[in-house]
């Protein structure tokens, strides 16, 4: 009788990372509640009863559990968890897209000051500079230079981000420098940029993603912090930093304005700390070394 062949599993099944993370329930725990933010955020137009910013003046600062609103309404009337569903949108792009920059520059500026020694001690000395200051106050000086609004608050928080990521991907690509299969590049003949971009880049580019997973929710309460202050997304735009700080002014007569989209955004911010740090484990060697991978 013939056997009948089973069919091969499939390749990203076996995967030694795929199985840290799915093995982490912290970690699956941030994907579940990141994965719902997402979702609310992508397909807030139909999920959302009300509009971002349709008012019902009459029913202002009602308690959650108000019927037809299920969160209460804020200090102008209008449906907070419809603000919490729009507001994602906002609140998860101040988190990711900075991140995702600033790791896109970095990447090339911490290589080439690791492989030019005079050009990288310019660099360096660059980055001090900006490491001399608290990310937060960094972030809060930069974004009050140029000016209150969304785009500005994202180019302060790529600049916040700079110094941290250049010296990740200049450590890295230290320690890859002096591996032996870059001195028989050298030997061969090739070229620098080669070098770089073709062999070291595969190397390097996963510390700065491991890095980067683990900086969102930090980049994410900084962000709302900075418009809580009134230096990012600005009034009547809907976003969860600002939600808060609307609701300071009725805290003591409606607590639930501010409550809600600060639970909200500490989840977030939780979610994304679990996640990066599932990450940084399913990349490691000696993690997954220890699961028999």
């Amino acid at each position: 009788m013939t056997a009948v062949a089973t069919p091969p599993r499939r390749r990203w099944l076996r995967s030694p990372t795929l199985r840290v993370l799915l093995s982490d329930r912290a970690c699956a725990t941030g994907l579940f509640l990141l994965a719902v933010i997402c979702f609310a955020a992508i397909f807030a137009p139909w999920l959302a009863p009300f509009g971002p910013d349709e008012a019902t003046p009459m029913f202002r600062l009602m308690p959650p559990g108000t019927e037809g609103h299920l969160l209460g309404l804020d200090h102008q009337g209008r449906d907070i968890l419809s603000r919490l569903i729009w507001g994602a949108r906002l609140t998860l792009a101040a988190g990711i897209i900075p991140v995702a920059v600033g790791a896109a520059i970095s990447i090339p500026i911490g290589m080439i000051a690791a492989w030019y020694d005079s050009l990288g001690a310019a660099i360096l000395r660059v980055m001090d500079v900006l490491f001399a200051f608290p990310m937060a106050l960094l972030a809060i000086m930069v974004a009050a230079f140029l000016g209150p609004g969304v785009e500005n608050m994202m180019i302060s928080l790529v600049i916040v981000l700079l110094p941290y990521n250049v010296r990740v991907v200049y450590q890295a690509t230290v320690e890859q420098k002096s591996m032996p299969y870059v001195e028989a590049l050298r030997a061969a003949g090739t070229s620098t940029p080669a070098i770089l971009f073709a062999e070291l880049l595969p190397n390097v580019a996963s510390a700065a993603i491991v890095y980067s997973t683990t900086i969102v929710g930090s980049i994410v309460i900084t962000a709302a912090g900075l418009s809580f202050l009134g230096l990012g997304v600005q009034p009547p735009g809907a976003e969860w930093g600002i939600m808060v700080a609307e609701g300071r002014t009725v805290v003591f007569v409606a607590p639930h304005v501010s409550a809600i989209p600060g639970l909200f955004l500490t989840l977030l911010v939780v979610a994304c700390s679990l996640v990066g740090d599932g990450i940084r484990d399913a990349l490691d060697p000696r993690v997954r070394a220890s699961m028999g991978s």
